[in-house]
């Protein structure tokens, strides 16, 4: 168990470049993950539905931002800086990450929802012999 605490806290792990398939996966994530945010701000522009326009809000921001540091950790693990390369800090992005989706799927379960259109019920054979309203 303690080889496990060391392998995450390690301060500068050692054997990253920038042509690792590892690395280069991260890098591919993280800016598929910042290119997806001007995605998310094109497609929100044109949403028609207010409750899903409004849950939508913060989501091109945090796919930037999450781009953006994924970015950072990527660059501190390959050029070998102490204590920002450390894998803990993977894990922690990864939660903060996983933590930010379940949220906002249970925001949007909780609060979406759709104005449906009246429809005016058809009269039925009894409404004939029903009491109406009178006439002033």
């Amino acid at each position: 168990m303690s080889d496990f605490f060391v392998y995450l806290f390690w301060p500068n792990p050692a054997n990253a470049s920038y042509d690792s398939p590892k690395a280069l996966v991260l890098l591919a994530i993280c800016l598929l993950f910042i290119t997806a945010s001007f995605a998310i701000k094109q497609w929100r522009k044109g949403l028609k539905n207010a409750p899903t326009k409004k849950l939508s809000r913060s989501w091109s921001s945090t796919t930037f931002w999450f781009g953006l540091i994924g970015l950072f950790l990527v660059v501190c693990r390959v050029e070998g800086i102490s204590f920002l390369s450390m894998r803990v800090w993977w894990l922690a992005w990864l939660l903060a990450l996983a933590l930010y989706g379940f949220v906002q799927l249970k925001m949007f379960k909780a609060r979406h929802y759709e104005v449906l259109p009246k429809q005016k019920v058809a009269a039925t054979e009894r409404d004939r012999y029903l009491p109406k309203k009178k006439k002033k």
